[in-house]
């Protein structure tokens, strides 16, 4: 850091770098073995055991991100880390979801960004195309349907769905499964 305050220039060129390496060419290789090393040494995201962060999955920053083992996160998902992000175990992630911890605040005259962390709770499962918006916590075994909007808290083990979320359904709370799912070529 700099006596101003700022980072010097270089530091965010490598930064800049380290992230557009990640989304542009990283998550491009077959094979999660290379990705999972390049996203725990570089990115510095922490992995559990048996998790899997497949093909095509963006992120929004390095570090704040914990996901747990035996967790899949599928292709083209995007990542926002920014507010950090918690995703427990045997949690299942569709393609193409988002979750984001980051906004910008719509009462400010300055146009100001916030942020705010996402917790994701033990064997949650999130259907294709969701998205889940900052400061949102998922409680553990909850459903959040494909295409659901997700703008405040999910109770653990009920079903939302829509624009926004609402809650349709309840989820049996005896869920033993595990997730771990790992394909050799995503």
């Amino acid at each position: 850091m700099r006596k101003d305050g700022k980072r010097p220039v270089w530091r965010r060129v490598v930064s800049e770098l380290r992230l557009y390496l990640c989304n542009e060419w990283i998550s491009c290789l077959p094979g999660y073995w290379l990705r999972h090393c390049y996203y725990r040494v570089f990115m510095k995201f922490e992995l559990g055991a048996g998790c899997s962060v497949m093909m095509h999955t963006r992120f929004d920053q390095a570090g704040n991100l914990v996901i747990g083992q035996n967790s899949v996160i599928n292709q083209r998902c995007r990542l926002d880390s920014r507010g950090g992000l918690f995703i427990g175990c045997n949690v299942s992630v569709s393609e193409e979801v988002t979750i984001l911890t980051a906004d910008h605040d719509a009462g400010s005259a300055r146009f100001e960004g916030r942020v705010r962390p996402v917790k994701i709770g033990d064997r949650v499962w999130i259907g294709t195309r969701a998205l889940i918006l900052p400061g949102v916590t998922v409680g553990e075994g909850a459903l959040i349907a494909a295409a659901a909007v997700v703008t405040r808290d999910v109770d653990p083990y009920t079903v939302v769905a829509g624009v926004p979320a609402r809650q349709i359904g309840t989820r049996r709370s005896d869920l033993v499964y595990e997730t771990k799912y790992r394909r050799l070529f995503h």
